[in-house]
């Protein structure tokens, strides 16, 4: 089954580089080519992110648009442009209209929680503005924040239905499903037609932990709740946040929490959907 990782990272950011370290995952260029290779991952789209200072992230001074600057990007990486809201006029609006432009830009990513400002906010819209010139989706951070700094007010994921009540022709994925407020996500993802959902980052750690959760029918049974809620297996795709779990792992927890026959358009159709610039050899 070929399979498109449409929510990973590919960033010198300090946290992730710990991180890697303690789930047994090579945070490198090697690594993430040996990975893909092992398990069928034809493409990748990374989170633009970056921080001036290590372990400064969420970093006020990072320069729009963010990209990916681990290493030389892997031919079939690409990535959405990260908006740090501080740095959205002038030349830093410039630079960010000429990389969405780019072939390898598919797309735009907001960070909520980590910046403290609301989707809603005035600020973010000239980053929209691109979005619907180009016609790219706008994925936003939400829920749970992998920084401390992060405030949870602005991660919330409803207030992506104002957005996208007020903002129809802009397609929107909400990263993360919303976790842990799966079920606020569900009813988004059921009302509006414009907002999808990825379903990467829903647990971190290694293969152990993984184990752990996953033999709890009770957690488990949150995201198949939330997933039949949503009925909406079309508007689901599949991510990891590598490099915060080993690509393997992940894949396999997911499959037990989405049925077999929607396997195809979760894990490699739908984001052939949603990314209109992707293009898979």
């Amino acid at each position: 089954m070929k399979i498109i990782d449409a929510h990973m990272h590919y960033s010198k950011i300090d946290s992730f580089q710990q991180a890697s370290k303690k789930n047994g995952v090579v945070y490198t260029r090697e690594g993430l080519v040996r990975e893909n290779q092992k398990n069928n991952i034809v493409a990748g789209i990374c989170m633009g992110l970056n921080e001036t200072v290590t372990g400064s992230f969420p970093d006020d001074m990072s320069q729009t648009p963010m990209g990916c600057d681990l290493d030389e990007i892997p031919r079939n990486l690409y990535y959405c442009a990260g908006i740090n809201p501080l740095n959205l006029r002038g030349e830093a609006l410039h630079r960010l209209d000429r990389a969405i432009d780019s072939k390898q830009c598919v797309g735009i990513k907001i960070y909520a929680g980590y910046y403290y400002f609301m989707v809603t906010d005035k600020i973010y819209l000239p980053a929209y503005e691109l979005a619907l010139k180009y016609n790219v989706p706008v994925v936003i951070h939400s829920g749970d924040t992998y920084s401390e700094r992060g405030l949870l007010k602005y991660s919330h994921p409803l207030a992506i239905d104002e957005l996208a009540v007020n903002n129809p022709d802009m397609v929107i994925i909400i990263a993360h499903l919303g976790n842990p407020w799966l079920m606020d996500t569900a009813e988004i993802l059921y009302k509006n037609k414009n907002v999808y959902a990825d379903l990467s980052g829903l647990l971190v750690g290694d293969k152990a932990l993984f184990e752990r959760f996953c033999s709890q029918e009770l957690y488990m049974n949150m995201f198949k709740t939330a997933l039949i809620l949503a009925d909406h297996y079309d508007k689901l795709l599949f991510g990891t946040d590598w490099p915060l779990v080993p690509i393997d792992v992940y894949i396999d927890f997911i499959k037990k929490l989405v049925p077999g026959e929607h396997y195809a358009d979760v894990f490699y159709g739908n984001a052939l959907k949603v990314f209109t610039k992707l293009r898979v050899e």
